[in-house]
């Protein structure tokens, strides 16, 4: 059996973000990592200002990947469209270039990255891979994202969680400069789309929505020809365009957060806090629970006390997240929170700020 001491299951992020800290700390962290090589993911692209800040204290340069700056939102909805400045500069980067770029980070400063393997199931700090070689470890920091590792599940139901969907699309060169610079999110009955462009110059196309209506609709395309038929702006956007093959994921606990763990188990990213990413930025969310639990690692903080720590750090973004993400999907609620934004357009500022976790 193979001995470690810290062992990071995820490459993501957060994972990433937890290899570089303790890398930096003297600890030789081994990161486990199921991709083989780059691959874009349904979350993620959309970069807040806090999630800036920490990437540059991890000496990643978003700019120098080719990020697109992002400094406006604009909400389209049944009940018309409101667009404002963001409170801060925001990004669009692809998760296969962010990704990349992480790790890349992690393994230079002395992380050891084992690539294309997956960890099949857990207990308490002992792993079993792909196959069957077992890992036990001093820590284990769990940053597999959404996905459940046996042996470690949350303590939640799935039951009415939401399907991510996500496409890269080529948009026509008017649609393009329509969204340049613009984070644009389109509301609709049982979910939500969210459209930037990212560092390869396509359209990176999220799509949050609930299990019966993505299966009224029939599936992912038959679903979007749907929402293309509901709203003109949504179809002008995507005439014409080129888009890619979807990447789904199932089960998203949106506002889950972890409040326990098992002692030497930091749980961090997805495993941490779900928030959505309507209101939300997933990605800070990440780097900042894989900064924040390596550091507690580093300082011989119990897992159990900084899990405790983060569940009440994260609780105000994450709530707020929830109630605008309630609000935006049922159109009772979405007609005055609309007409609200109409008239005071600064109230999405606001409420970018409230759900920013902070760096």
């Amino acid at each position: 059996m193979r001995r470690t001491a810290a062992l990071i299951v995820g490459g993501g992020p957060a994972g990433a973000a937890a290899a570089i800290r303790l890398a930096r700390g003297g600890v030789r962290p081994l990161l486990v990592e199921r991709s083989a090589g780059p691959r874009d993911m349904v979350c993620g692209g959309f970069l807040g200002w806090d999630a800036l800040a920490n990437l540059r204290k991890l000496d990643i340069d978003p700019g120098a990947l080719g990020a697109r700056p992002i400094d406006r939102v604009r909400f389209v909805s049944p009940e018309g469209s409101v667009e404002t400045a963001l409170p801060h500069p925001a990004a669009g980067l692809s998760r296969r270039t962010l990704d990349e770029a992480l790790l890349d980070r992690a393994r230079a400063a002395g992380a050891e990255i084992l690539r294309g393997r997956a960890v099949r199931a857990a207990s308490s700090r002992r792993v079993r891979l792909d196959d069957d070689e077992e890992i036990e470890a001093e820590a284990l920091l769990l940053a597999t994202g959404k996905h459940e590792l046996r042996g470690h599940e949350r303590d939640a139901s799935i039951a009415g969680a939401a399907i991510g969907l996500r496409c890269a699309i080529g948009l026509s060169d008017a649609a393009a400069r329509a969204i340049d610079g613009t984070i644009e999110l389109h509301l609709f009955d049982g979910g939500y789309a969210g459209l930037l462009i990212q560092d390869d110059g396509r359209c990176n196309f999220c799509l949050s929505a609930s299990r019966a209506r993505l299966k009224a609709a029939g599936g992912p395309q038959a679903l979007l020809e749907r929402l293309t038929g509901e709203s003109s702006v949504l179809a002008e956007r995507l005439a014409g365009g080129d888009a890619g093959d979807w990447s789904a994921v199932a089960g998203v606990p949106y506002g889950w957060r972890a409040r326990r763990t098992v002692p030497g188990v930091y749980r961090i990213g997805d495993q941490a806090a779900v928030i959505a990413s309507l209101a939300g930025d997933g990605i800070a969310v990440a780097l900042a629970s894989g900064l924040g639990g390596a550091e507690a690692l580093l300082e011989e903080t119990a897992a159990a006390d900084w899990q405790r720590s983060f569940h009440r750090r994260s609780r105000r973004p994450i709530m707020v997240a929830e109630m605008l993400r309630r609000a935006a999907e049922a159109p009772r609620r979405r007609a005055p929170l609309m007409q609200l934004l109409s008239q005071f357009p600064s109230l999405a500022r606001i409420g970018a700020r409230l759900t920013r976790i902070g760096s």
